[in-house]
């Protein structure tokens, strides 16, 4: 795992601060989708518990790892006492039984590509549903956009995290959905956004920069500084994009999990997620 998706525990009581929480939009979306009730999931890169709560408050028995131990703890202190938490990242998790879900919250991009879908398998029932969320947090205003590019330009060419697999903005299809239509393991790929805007005042913004991980990979005078700069060119109050990219997939019922992650469907790619 890179030390850029090592970077937040330093910053957890911020990422809880400043990062937004998740809609019951979204929950209605993945139960809408399974088609039935979902009883145990597993979360990939719990952080500090944003997406946790919406599942576990609505009765799902959520297992919620992450490598990181200062994000686990302050995940504790804000989701239900019955949540399961593990430390330890996804590659190292070791299936002890199965669940009806198996999710994401802008975590998947930190995951190795090698046998990553196999390993998601492995852990889903047959007919067991995968969800992966997320999306960068954009200045609505394309003036303030522009002028809070040119004050980080110094410092950083851009906040987001690439596609992993080099998927270009403008295709329809999105990573990772991009890869689940074509691994043998999954079904019923789909891909849908939740429009959300927001307000935040130009301190909340510049605290939710703070936990980005490519401020964090900044040594520490730099990310002071360029965050100074950012703050000056913001209005009072910021309004904001936090549109969430959701894919869905089903775990095909027929097909082993170990050994079938890296096979590949012979059919022509169909044309067309992540923050840090």
């Amino acid at each position: 795992m890179s030390g850029r998706a090592l970077s937040f525990g330093s910053m957890a009581e911020a990422y809880e601060r400043f990062r937004p929480g998740y809609p019951l939009e979204l929950f209605d979306a993945v139960l809408a989708y399974a088609d039935g009730p979902v009883r145990t999931a597993l979360e990939i890169g719990a952080g500090t518990g944003k997406a946790t709560r919406l599942f576990a408050q609505r009765g799902v028995a959520v297992t919620a790892s992450d490598p990181d131990a200062e994000m686990l703890a302050e995940l504790r202190k804000h989701v239900p006492a019955h949540v399961r938490t593990v430390r330890a990242a996804f590659e190292d998790l070791r299936p002890g039984g199965t669940y009806g879900l198996v999710y994401a919250a802008a975590a998947l991009h930190w995951t190795h590509p090698e046998g990553r879908w196999s390993r998601v398998a492995a852990f889903l029932e047959p007919g067991g549903v995968f969800a992966s969320f997320g999306g960068p947090i954009r200045v609505a205003d394309p003036a303030v956009r522009e002028a809070v590019r040119v004050a980080r330009a110094p410092f950083l060419e851009s906040e987001e995290v690439p596609s992993p697999d080099g998927t270009p903005p403008e295709q329809d299809m999105q990573w990772p959905g991009t890869e689940l239509q074509h691994t043998e393991l999954f079904t019923d790929v789909r891909q849908s956004t939740l429009r959300r805007r927001m307000t935040m005042s130009a301190r909340d913004y510049v605290g939710q920069l703070s936990t980005v991980s490519a401020y964090l990979m900044l040594s520490p005078l730099e990310r002071k500084q360029v965050l100074r700069h950012i703050a000056r060119v913001l209005p009072e109050t910021v309004e904001v994009a936090a549109d969430l990219t959701v894919h869905l997939a089903r775990r095909c019922s027929g097909q082993p999990a170990a050994g079938s992650g890296s096979k590949t469907r012979k059919k022509k790619r169909a044309p067309g997620e992540a923050s840090g």
